[in-house]
């Protein structure tokens, strides 16, 4: 509990603890569950439907092409989620995904699991279909026989998408936000009726940010429409070691100065992008032609030192290895993890990677490669409590997104607990464009695990040709309303709310206790303000932090000498 004194006012802050909603966010009736055993189990799990939408399904067959569920009924539009839990008779392991075949839908996969001998793993993913018709729904393995994979407890749910919205809401409701009560305690009756106390935000704990590039030194009007929207940003490539040290020896931080000075002078946040590359062709022209690797250690740790030296303190993450799954230039990433570490131990050190939630049929890249990669660099020597993160690129073909796949796909990268971030996202242009980026940013928005989103996006000035938010003359596009839009929804609007007189008495004085209505506030910093319109000279600011601990009551406590 922390007591405050600020002139004529205390004020303690404590957390009565009252449950809505129980673990599993199960919501009647369009639950779903985002945890995930990451862990291969002995025994298999009984199953439990909840909600509507559910459906078991039965294993018919060994097909040719792999294990076959009884044929279903899909129809457009549909959002289908489906688990199953898998293992293999003979082999140690191998990558078993989820496939739908039928007239007019050949071989849309939906997602996958390594599964492995003698124990169950966890299958999630999902289907949106754009055609009414009757599939087959297959678990495959490439270069293994359907008889090699046990499938068992199939479960197929569907949502509308009015259900799939309700479905997010309420998730949101319950990690986004927490109920908030004020109690003050006045001296004076006279001063506790008529009361308000006044709430606005100064910023959310989640934050929609935006990329930007060395453009936004040479255009005031670039800079005044960033800095008038985000909070949150990245560089493009001014922080990338071909732009540092261009030759070898000669360092120049000049540009990347320049933006974390024009960031922090806007209260701005920065997420370091990024330390190493791994792949060859974004090496700085001189590193390639290195051919002894003890030089080519010693030249990137000297990259690590300079650049994360330079910044400490001064962000809130670190890409540390770019595109490690794809790529495999470097041969130590896990002990970069480990100087890193040591080099600034106060931040998320992050993996980024593409094609982790926006294509299901993703075989180097999937969430549970990532996942395992993330493992192994925790599992190294000294790393056991590092601060790590996982980077989903997020860059999304022009057509529907799989939602249910995406979903899935963040329950897997969430499973470890680090946090999850969102870190390019774009689309190149398209029809739909504006209502597949906003299906993609509302799924992120009310995924538990999600931390935080950055757009690889901006005005047509800055180059940004896929999803460009405004036009040369800095009037927004339709995508720029989108990102408008849910930047004004996702932080919360002002409120004014009235004390409610309440008299209490105890054996050291009495006191006259006002309580406000319960308000369902969003996670983030906010300045409160108690005042009373019939005393001109009464006015009381403080500051306050709206937490995380979802489910729970926050109750204010405010003690006036007035």
């Amino acid at each position: 509990m922390k007591r405050f004194n600020n002139g004529v006012f205390h004020f303690v802050v404590f957390i009565s603890i009252l449950l809505f909603l129980g673990p599993g966010l199960s919501m009647h009736p369009f639950s779903y569950d985002h945890s995930l055993k990451s862990e291969c189990l002995m025994e298999l799990p009984q199953t439990i439907n909840t909600g509507e939408g559910f459906q078991e399904l039965k294993i018919k067959e060994n097909g040719e092409n792999g294990k076959v569920v009884e044929r279903v009924n899909l129809q457009k539009g549909g959002i289908y989620s489906i688990s199953a839990w898998v293992k293999l008779r003979n082999e140690k392991e191998r990558a078993v995904r989820i496939t739908l075949r039928g007239k007019n839908v050949r071989y849309v996969d939906g997602g996958q699991v390594i599964a492995k001998k003698g124990c169950w793993s966890l299958l999630k993913g999902g289907f949106i279909v754009n055609v009414s018709a009757p599939v087959d729904i297959l678990f495959k393995s490439d270069g293994s026989a359907a008889a090699e994979i046990n499938v068992q407890n199939v479960r197929l749910q569907r949502f509308n998408k009015t259900h799939w919205r309700l479905q997010q809401d309420q998730v949101i409701e319950k990690i986004r936000k927490s109920k908030v009560r004020f109690q003050v305690s006045f001296q004076n009756k006279s001063t506790v009726e008529g009361s308000l106390i006044s709430i606005k935000q100064i910023r959310p704990s989640f934050l929609l940010g935006c990329a930007m590039n060395y453009r936004i030194l040479e255009s005031d009007s670039y800079r005044e429409w960033f800095v008038s929207r985000f909070r949150l940003t990245s560089f493009t490539n001014e922080m990338k070691w071909y732009t540092t040290e261009e030759v070898r020896g000669q360092e120049n931080y000049t540009l990347a100065d320049a933006m974390m000075q024009l960031a922090e002078e806007n209260k701005v946040l920065v997420k370091g992008h990024t330390v190493l590359w791994d792949d060859k062709k974004w090496q700085p022209i001189w590193v390639k032609s290195i051919t002894d690797p003890d030089d080519l250690k010693n030249v990137t740790l000297n990259r690590m030192n300079s650049v994360m030296k330079r910044y400490k303190g001064r962000l809130i993450g670190w890409d540390v290895i770019n595109e490690n799954l794809h790529y495999s230039y470097y041969e130590d990433i896990f002990f970069f993890f480990f100087f890193g570490k040591n080099i600034d131990p106060d931040i998320p050190l992050f993996i980024n990677e593409y094609n982790t939630v926006e294509y299901a049929k993703e075989g180097v890249g999937s969430p549970i490669n990532v996942k395992n990669k993330m493992e192994e660099i925790v599992s190294y020597p000294g790393n056991m409590n590092i601060k790590g993160g996982i980077g989903a690129q997020a860059h999304f073909v022009p057509a529907q997104p799989n939602l249910p796949y995406m979903r899935s796909a963040l329950d897997t990268l969430g499973s470890l607990g680090f946090p999850v971030w969102l870190t390019e996202v774009d689309m190149p242009k398209c029809p739909d464009q504006v209502k597949y980026m906003e299906e993609v940013l509302r799924e992120a928005y009310s995924h538990p695990a999600v931390q935080g989103i950055i757009l690889y996006a901006g005005p047509e000035m800055s180059g940004f040709n896929k999803l460009t938010l405004a036009d040369n003359d800095f009037n927004n596009t339709e995508a720029g309303d989108l990102i408008d839009k849910l930047l004004q929804e996702w932080q919360q609007e002002p409120a004014e709310i009235p004390v409610e007189y309440h008299e209490h008495n105890d054996e050291e004085q009495s006191r006259i206790i006002g309580f406000s209505p319960e308000v369902s506030l969003l996670h983030g910093h906010y300045t409160v303000t108690v005042t009373n319109p019939s005393m001109k000279n009464f006015s009381t600011t403080f500051s306050l932090e709206v937490t995380t601990e979802t489910g729970q009551l926050q109750v204010v406590q405010l003690e006036l000498d007035v």
